[in-house]
């Protein structure tokens, strides 16, 4: 069953669409690359859009009734937000779930110390990573510093292209014959990502004219001092206070277009941010719907959606229950009937076809870019183990939605079976008895530093999530 390649069936008016929702988003993963950064920017288009705060609505007392926007945000790093629709939510809703959060090097609480001259920050890598990619490439940090006041001072070094960067060094060639004797995932160990952050000891004047402890400070680890006199002067931080941040590593610089043709996007973040941004753009385009939808942005997928802005935090369940009571129909039963009457669309991405890496592929079962958005029936790994298995007849019904909307779409596994596998937040769902599947975009180069996807399966997505929720 070949599919078809989507960017044949453009004209040059759908072509200019294609790169128009592209350029969009390749700006919103640019900027957005933390959870945090994601959800602010997430909210400034839903309020752009004409959605409220529940939180609002609650404190307002106020009701909510066919065609009304809402949106809520769990802890700064996840977000749900709802179109009421025409039917009861009893009868369920259309869910599209996706997550935002991406393979990094966290900063440890107690991070910075100096070593023959030079100031590091040691690190705890999130997620699955291959540890060797992630040295000899520019680094920026992201994140936020909570002081004993109560107020948070954001941070962002390495963005602007006249601020600096920051990396982790890598062993020359010429020493490393037994650094190649070992195997992958040891060539380098979790605990030698540490990143270089300054060489500079702190200016010997002030040293001279300061006979205080931190002065005696500065004598013991002058690279250090000066760093931190750096961080106090630009954002008002003390070594103290990175024990209540988070702050995270991440590639530097800005997505960029890929091929000489433009027709792709390289970038950090496109897992699984590439199917989170068309995801709510999907909803705030379908402004009315029979059945209420709704996107779902959560945090913490890549460790097992743990954690209470995880998937398996009850906070998805809680906001229906919330948006129910507002709609004057809640009750125990019926927030289980909405749930169990669900369909979702667990909006991840999935491995694309690599001609340099074809032996992990079974090309009959297997995504490509330009053939539109990706299907994944199943998951998990080996013999499906943690899988969730979407029904037949669920898969029968988006055919049917997608082919009446012209959206191209194809299926695929992760893989050869026994090469590997993954999960995704679609067996949580599933266990409230919702109809769920994986879909998303096909991805090269999936948790590396940079990831590519193809414009043509951007676009694809998007339409078929509004086919999605308007259809479903």
């Amino acid at each position: 069953m070949e599919r078809q390649n989507a960017w044949d069936k453009y004209d040059e008016t759908e072509r200019g669409e294609v790169f128009a929702f592209a350029e969009e988003y390749r700006k919103f993963i640019s900027s957005c690359k933390t959870e945090r950064e994601c959800v602010t920017a997430c909210v400034e288009l839903l309020e752009k859009a004409g959605y409220r705060n529940l939180k609002e609505v609650i404190n307002n007392d106020e009701t909510l009734k066919d065609g009304d926007k809402v949106y809520s945000v769990n802890m700064n790093k996840a977000l749900v937000a709802f179109n009421i629709g025409k039917e009861p939510l009893s009868n369920g809703m259309n869910i599209l779930g996706a997550h935002i959060d991406s393979p990094r090097l966290d900063i440890k609480q107690n991070p910075l110390y100096e070593e023959t001259g030079l100031a590091l920050l040691d690190t705890h890598y999130y997620g699955g990573i291959k540890k060797y990619q992630w040295v000899a490439t520019p680094l920026a940090l992201h994140g936020v510093v909570a002081l004993k006041d109560g107020t948070k001072v954001d941070v962002v070094i390495g963005e602007d292209p006249s601020d600096t960067v920051v990396g982790i060094s890598d062993l020359l060639i010429h020493l490393a014959s037994a650094q190649l004797e070992k195997k992958g995932n040891k060539v380098v160990e979790g605990e030698d990502l540490d990143i270089l952050i300054g060489s500079m000891p702190v200016p010997r004047e002030k040293c001279d004219s300061d006979d205080t402890q931190d002065s005696k400070d500065n004598d013991k680890s002058p690279v250090k001092s000066n760093i931190l006199a750096i961080l106090k002067e630009k954002y008002g931080i003390g070594e103290e206070d990175f024990l209540s941040a988070e702050l995270e590593a991440v590639p530097a610089g800005p997505a960029r277009d890929y091929g000489i043709d433009r027709s792709m996007i390289i970038g950090y973040g496109h897992d699984d941010r590439v199917c989170a941004y068309p995801s709510l753009a999907a909803l705030i385009n379908c402004k009315e719907t029979e059945r209420t939808s709704v996107c779902i942005l959560v945090d913490k997928e890549e460790i097992g959606s743990v954690g209470a802005t995880g998937m398996q935090s009850r906070f998805f369940e809680n906001m229906v229950a919330e948006v129910m009571d507002r709609c004057g129909e809640y009750s125990e039963l019926k927030l289980r009937r909405a749930l169990a009457g669900s369909y979702m669309l667990s909006s991840d991405v999935s491995a694309a076809y690599d001609p340099n890496y074809a032996n992990v592929f079974d090309k009959k079962n297997a995504a490509y870019f330009g053939k539109g958005m990706v299907f994944n029936k199943y998951t998990g790994s080996r013999g499906k183990s943690g899988s969730n298995d979407a029904s037949a007849e669920f898969v029968g019904k988006l055919r049917k939605i997608m082919d009446d909307a012209n959206v191209y779409f194809q299926t695929a596994e992760l893989g050869k079976v026994d090469a590997g596998g993954g999960g995704t937040i679609a067996y949580i769902l599933a266990n409230l008895d919702m109809n769920v599947i994986d879909s998303g975009i096909a991805v090269q180069n999936m948790h590396a530093p940079y990831e590519v996807i193809s414009k043509a399966d951007l676009y694809e997505t998007l339409k078929g999530y509004e086919a999605f929720l308007l259809n479903a």
